[in-house]
């Protein structure tokens, strides 16, 4: 033991010898590196848990809804018609009380964004229960949470269970009895197992029973009940698997079953049915007479029929060959049965299939100005003429049985795949390409006080659309695509857009295209595009020609020679690979912004490439050389380091392998090591794209499946910020250079704005113990236009602009406390304690009532120091926002009586100003941040210029003096007025009445009632309205218009109106002064005579 002990001591007098030998060339290395990476390091703070911190960042919603996104359920209250709930398919649950006029968003704040029924408890109608997960087996679905049920209208939620289902599709509440809820769900689509099958409760969803499953790879996707007894239910089981590769939509697990016990036991519905590998199915039954049932049944290669039952399910007949279309029947299927007229029947298509004989023959339905691929239809009980429709573009309403209908253009749920902004002055657009809604095009913000309204949207391109690019310093030209790589370049001077997608030549393999293809504008030349297939391919003609710089970097596989539904499956399986993106292609894309040769490519079979030659050579790696990734992962974004050209980031996931976890890496040494960045980041977060701060290298942004995260120690640790944000999946982000913008793309709620985001550069865990504040970026001075009109109804979408002036930000170190808020907090520590909580006393009581509450105050000034305006601010901890309106206040007086004071002000020149952030606390005025400059810069300026401009600041002046004149006589005037009219009462009390106090009194009551006419007009006119000579208070209204709505300032004519009202107001003001006076010396004659004393 001894000889152990002796061993390691001599062990560390060796290694401390060696380190003091080295320990003077190590110190100098250290403070060279120390001094040059000061700015890069000047972050890497532990910055752990202090959302809190930014929370008075808020993101901006900036719409659209003028194609709305795609519907899954619509529950309409049989109690009040005008009351629907909404399950989107990746927006949440909204709900409306007035038919679509204004609605609420139910679910922002709960933990899932994807939903697929809704259902309303019959036996009460405040109970909504809801399945999340979408019910429809496309690429891009979002995965749900579980059961869950509202028992107040949706005001609050409650989970309750099956959070392994992943995909619900139907829940039916027993109409007897609430406590029986029967739950179809279609379990995982990218996996096996999960909770599949149908589930029943019958305490109120508090446990769940199987009592309907097949196997791990079927699920349940519809089912029915017999209105006249509840335990007969009727249940379409589904067998499907989609992965990265491939979709199986059907097999031997897909069938009808029927119980007439409530679901203990089932028997399998065979006669008359197809056999075999089928696939998806939709069932209806027939309110008018539940005997009779439909089924919508999937068959092999996207073929189907239609079959009836008149006996409860004991024998079909088919009806016709008809499936559902276009995108596939795994995207529609659902079958309904008219509650108003026996054997009609519609079935959910890209165009809605109609049999008014029980399924013989069908129709296309009418659908004139509305949207294609309809998942739901809902009708009202007592109305055959109404109908309710929610597809990919939104809800439709038609109230004469579909000859026309109405589109509801309130709900921003359009569903963004990617974004890109132009450089547009003085608003930047944003594009973005959409599931199903084209590609559109809209303002950041705009010059109307309304805000951004569906009118300021427009389409840019046609179908699915995709990853749009913009060309750096010219937003007239565009580029956008549809799905599989259609890609255009779109001039915005027309609207023309020429085809340029890349083909393949002459004996070469086609071009395999993702369904999102990735395309780059380089930042070394304007007019270079980078696209990809399975290749690389360069423009440097804005897309006139193409060349590739690579060969095939995929692993070009025969997609069809993969394992699906855990094997390799038959030629003859239900295979069905039309809508969904070719395999083994390029997705994403980087080029270095610091030396252009250096290019970066992703692919969706688990490869990374890397040139640093422009493609002349590519070294390849695959994923699962990445620490702990699966082989099977797809490369979502690749970015190469804005700051250093040999770091470089990359966004995975695997999820169409059923694994949700976040995948994301860092390399500093050019894509040879790899580091996983992913802490502060939850499990099934899935990672869509990665943004860096083109100033500071430290500050990253990160799109995710739940949200957005940020980073200030590039990626060491991640902070969820989310204030203004529902629980979304963003599936893109951009970052606007010139504005500081941060802007997101949504799955479902379209986009969303941050307005400059520069503070995050600045302000971490220990800055944030300071008081900072933050560079104010330029204001730009215009006059916000009213356009439209202010009677378009409650109906009429309009999403915030930011606020119009000079924005300053800062941050407090902490919130004010004042005497109330520490005993209250004293307080509710005890309460939780269930402690008595003592009396605080009346003077302690008195103290808080009378204490003066601290506040930040912000201090505008011009150039020279001059103080411009005081504007008050946020006392909270961490950041805020105030914004100033580049306006100065002209306002001479205050009056002690007035409880509120308006005061009149005028727009301030443009150039250089000052902000100073104060704390008024305890009788102290003292600064607390030094004072930052900014510019306000004038924009939009008139054509015709004020040949008066130089005579405004002279106007303002005068004004001014007047006004305090003006206001102090008049004043003083309704003050002798309001004594006057207490004489009366006055002589009452007097010793001798005489006739001339008497007469003196009349006298002034005389004068007051010409006084009045001169200075307000004549009273019986104003009485009825009727038109007047006009007030000194006229002409100066009239005066000082020409300051309002407009920056040309007053004219000629405004300048004669304040010479005419002085001229007026020396004229009245004698009589006025004189007036006053002799109602004081009345009052002193009054009181001499034994009045009381006279005040007002």
């Amino acid at each position: 033991m001894k000889k152990s002990i002796l061993l390691i001591i001599f062990i560390i007098f060796q290694i401390f010898t060696i380190m003091k030998l080295y320990l003077k060339h190590y110190l100098s290395f250290v403070l060279i590196l120390f001094f040059t990476f000061s700015y890069s390091q000047k972050n890497k703070t532990d910055n752990t848990d202090n959302s809190s911190i930014f929370s008075g960042l808020k993101f901006r919603s900036v719409g659209p809804a003028f194609m709305s996104g795609r519907i899954a359920d619509i529950a309409i209250n049989p109690s009040n018609e005008n009351e629907w709930y909404v399950a989107v398919g990746s927006g949440g649950v909204w709900k409306t009380s007035n038919s679509g006029t204004t609605w609420t968003p139910l679910t922002d704040d709960q933990s899932f964004y994807s939903t697929g029924s809704i259902t309303i408890d019959p036996s009460n109608n405040s109970t909504i229960w809801l399945g999340t997960g979408e019910n429809v087996g496309g690429r891009h679905v979002g995965i749900g949470k579980g059961v869950f049920v509202s028992y107040n209208g949706g005001e609050t939620w409650e989970n309750k269970g099956l959070k392994k289902s992943e995909h619900i599709s139907k829940i039916i509440v027993n109409k007897d009895d609430s406590n029986t809820i029967l739950v179809a769900s279609q379990g995982p689509l990218w996996s096996s197992g999960g909770e599949r099958g149908l589930y029943k409760s019958t305490d109120g969803g508090n446990n769940w029973r199987s009592v309907l499953k097949v196997d791990k790879w079927t699920g349940v996707t519809d089912i029915i009940v017999d209105n006249r007894d509840n335990n007969v239910i009727y249940a379409a089981t589904w067998q499907r698997h989609r992965n990265v590769a491939a979709y199986m939509g059907g097999g031997p697990g897909t069938k009808i079953y029927k119980s007439n016990d409530g679901g203990d036991t089932w028997k399998q519905l065979k006669v008359g049915l197809p056999s075999g590998n089928l696939g998806k199915i939709g069932l209806a039954i027939s309110e008018i007479n539940p005997d009779i049932l439909y089924a919508a049944i999937e068959l092999d290669r996207r073929k189907g029929a239609v079959y009836r039952s008149s006996n409860g399910g004991e024998s079909w007949k088919k009806m016709s060959d008809t499936v559902s279309g276009a995108t596939g029947p795994h995207y529609y299927q659902e079958l309904v049965a008219s509650p108003h007229v026996l054997d009609k029947i519609y079935l959910m298509d890209v165009r809605v299939q109609v049999s008014d004989d029980g399924g013989k023959t069908f129709y296309r339905m009418s659908e004139n100005g509305k949207h294609s691929d309809n998942h739901s239809m809902t009708f009202k009980k007592n109305d055959p003429n109404y109908l309710l429709v929610g597809t990919d573009g939104g809800i439709y309403e038609s109230f004469d049985d579909t000859k026309t209908w109405k589109f509801i253009n309130n709900l921003p749920l359009t569903q963004f795949y990617k974004l890109a902004v132009d450089d547009s002055y003085p608003f930047y657009n944003i594009y973005g390409g959409t599931q199903d809604n084209n590609t559109q095009g809209g303002p950041s913000r705009t010059f109307k006080s309304q805000g951004i309204t569906n009118s300021d949207w427009f389409v840019l391109l046609g179908g699915d659309g995709h990853q749009p690019a913009t060309e750096p310093g010219n937003p007239n030209i565009v580029y956008a695509q549809s799905q599989q790589g259609n890609l255009h370049r779109v001039d915005r001077t027309t609207g023309e857009a020429v085809f340029i997608k890349p083909y393949s030549g002459l004996n070469e393999q086609y071009e395999r295209f993702n369904w999102d293809s990735p395309i780059l504008v380089s930042s070394h030349d304007p007019k270079r595009l980078y696209f990809a297939s399975q290749r690389v391919w360069r423009s440097d003609d804005r897309g006139d020609s193409w060349t590739a710089i690579s060969n095939d970097l995929s692993l070009n596989q025969e997609r069809l020679s993969l394992p699906i539904m855990g094997r390799v499956q038959s030629w003859d399986s239900p295979w069905d690979v039309y809508a969904m993106s070719t395999y083994n292609t390029i997705t994403s894309l980087s080029e270095s912004p610091l030396n252009e040769n250096h290019i970066y490519a992703g692919t969706d079979d688990g490869l990374i490439h890397h040139t640093k030659n422009n493609g002349s050579e590519w070294v390849t790696m695959s994923v699962d050389k990445l620490p702990n990734l699966p082989k099977s992962s797809f490369v979502n974004d690749i970015k190469a380091d804005l700051h250093d050209v040999n770091t470089v980031y990359v966004a995975l996931d695997n999820h169409k392998f059923g694994d949700y976890s976040p995948y994301l890496f860092k390399s500093k040494d050019g894509g040879k090591s790899w580091k996983s960045i992913v802490e502060g980041l939850p499990k099934e977060t899935l990672i869509w794209r990665i943004v860096q701060d083109h100033i500071d290298p430290n500050l990253l942004f990160l799109a995710t499946e739940y949200g957005l995260y940020f980073s200030n120690n590039q990626g060491e640790k991640w902070i969820k910020f989310s204030n203004g944000l529902p629980t979304i999946s963003i599936r893109d982000l951009a970052i606007q250079k010139r504005e500081n913008d941060l802007v997101l793309a949504t799955f479902g709620r379209s986009f969303y704005v941050l307005d400059d985001y520069s503070p995050l550069r600045n302000i971490n865990s220990e800055t944030s113990k300071d008081y900072i504040l933050f560079e104010t970026k330029e204001a730009l001075q215009y006059n916000p236009v009213r356009s439209g009109s202010s009677s378009q109804g409650t109906s009429y979408f309009k999403s915030k602009n930011p606020p119009y002036g000079a924005i300053f930000t800062y941050n407090l170190p902490k919130s004010y406390e004042t005497l109330k808020s520490k005993r209250k907090k004293i307080e509710n520590k005890l309460n939780k304690e269930n402690k008595d909580i003592p009396f605080p006393g009346w003077n302690n009581l008195d103290k808080e009532n009378n204490e003066n509450l601290p506040s930040i105050i912000l201090e505008i000034v011009d150039k020279n120091g001059l103080i411009i305006d005081r504007i008050n601010g946020s006392s909270k901890k961490g950041i805020n926002r105030v914004s100033w309106s580049l306006t100065k206040p002209i306002l001479s007086v205050i009056k002690s009586d007035s409880r509120f004071s308006y005061p009149r002000s005028i727009p301030v020149n443009p150039g250089t100003y000052g902000v100073r952030l104060m704390e008024l606390k305890d009788g102290k005025y003292d600064l607390v941040a030094s004072e930052k400059k900014f510019q306000v810069k004038r924009i939009r300026e008139n054509i015709l210029k004020n040949p008066m401009s130089n005579q405004i600041d002279k106007l303002v002046s005068d004004f001014i003096d007047f006004d305090k004149e003006y206001t102090l006589i008049l004043d003083n005037y309704i003050k002798a007025k309001k004594k006057m009219s207490k004489f009366e009462q006055a002589i009452r009390f007097v010793d001798n009445i005489n006739s001339n106090l008497s007469s003196e009194i009349k006298d002034l009551d005389d004068k007051k009632n010409i006084l009045d006419t001169l200075i307000y007009g004549n009273k019986s006119k104003r009485e009825i309205m009727e038109k007047d000579n006009p007030t000194i208070s006229d002409r100066i209204s009239i005066a000082l218009r020409g300051f309002s709505g407009n920056s040309y300032g007053p004219t000629k004519h405004h300048l004669a109106s304040f010479e005419i009202a002085k001229k007026q107001w020396n004229e009245i003001k004698p009589l006025i002064v004189e007036f006053n006076n002799k109602v004081d010396a009345s009052i002193k004659v009054l009181e001499s005579n034994g009045s009381p004393i006279i005040i007002d």
